[in-house]
């Protein structure tokens, strides 16, 4: 498992914090992770479809370099 460290927390952060673990009767540290798997359970993953639709709309105009072109400016440069 990994590990994480997060700095520069507020004071008064870390005291409700504390206050929220010792309410539910766990550790700081286990109600930071339950803080972080509830928060993050909540979000769901953009599927792919819709990432590549709205890279699609922001780049809509713009001229582009095919990538072979800038392959081979790569390698005149060496």
């Amino acid at each position: 498992m990994a590990s994480l460290h997060v700095r520069n927390i507020d004071d008064d952060l870390v005291q409700r914090l504390k206050q929220r673990a010792a309410r539910h009767g766990r550790s700081a540290e286990a109600e930071h992770r339950e803080i972080l798997r509830q928060a993050l359970a909540q979000e769901t993953a953009t599927p792919f479809e819709e990432l590549a639709a709205e890279v699609r709309r922001l780049i809509a105009g713009r001229q582009h370099t095919p990538s072979e072109a800038l392959v081979r400016e790569s390698r005149d440069e060496r």
